[in-house]
């Protein structure tokens, strides 16, 4: 773990893994009430609003990652999707498996969401082997449709919102991820579990 000043408020922390960076913001949270601003990313943790450095610096030192701080909170939420995305025959051929077995091997997965970012309502979910990692589309499409499922890397996500993006499309799914009209807006946080299930077209 190191840290490093962001002007003098502030705080990058970089950790080495996605879920720890997760875990040590959850645990920042209930040890420093007082820090306005905790995100979590890939590998790092942005703390904002720092009143006492020097506490913070305490609080860092007792941090360990422990199995029970990185598990996703609540039940596992299940993401009816249609499989016939854009890319799922590149991916298969990615795979060296037909259609069939992308399908299987996707909705075999129990996902978490690390992180958000991107854009509102974003979630980068972790769970994919390393091993199928796709890589990012040479040239980005200008528009995803919202409710896109796709990969980038060995990430998942699903599109909240039509926009341009590089990433290989899966399928589709009408679940709202998004929706300012919710008093949370954002239905995937970071800790949250879910599951795609495949719905007929």
């Amino acid at each position: 773990m190191r840290a490093h000043p962001v002007g003098p408020r502030a705080l990058l922390v970089e950790v080495a893994s996605p879920a720890a960076a997760r875990s040590l913001a959850v645990f920042l949270r209930q040890a420093c009430p007082d820090v306005q601003d905790i995100v979590p990313a890939a590998a790092t943790v942005l703390l904002d609003g720092i009143a006492d450095h020097e506490r913070v610096g305490v609080v860092l030192k007792r941090w360990q990652p422990t199995a029970e701080s990185v598990e996703g909170h609540g039940p596992v939420l299940l993401v009816p999707t249609r499989y016939d995305g854009a890319d799922l025959a590149q991916i298969a051929d990615s795979w060296g498996v037909s259609r069939r077995e992308v399908v299987e091997r996707h909705t075999s997965i129990e996902f978490t969401a690390e992180f958000c970012g991107f854009s509102p309502g974003f979630a980068y979910l972790g769970g994919l082997p390393e091993r199928w990692a796709i890589p990012r589309r040479p040239s980005p499409r200008t528009r995803v449709p919202a409710g896109s499922v796709a990969i980038g890397g060995s990430w998942c996500a699903i599109y909240p919102r039509a926009s341009p993006g590089g990433w290989s499309i899966l399928g589709v799914t009408e679940l709202s991820v998004w929706d300012q009209s919710r008093i949370e807006p954002a239905l995937i946080t970071a800790g949250t579990k879910l599951r795609f299930v495949e719905q007929s077209a």
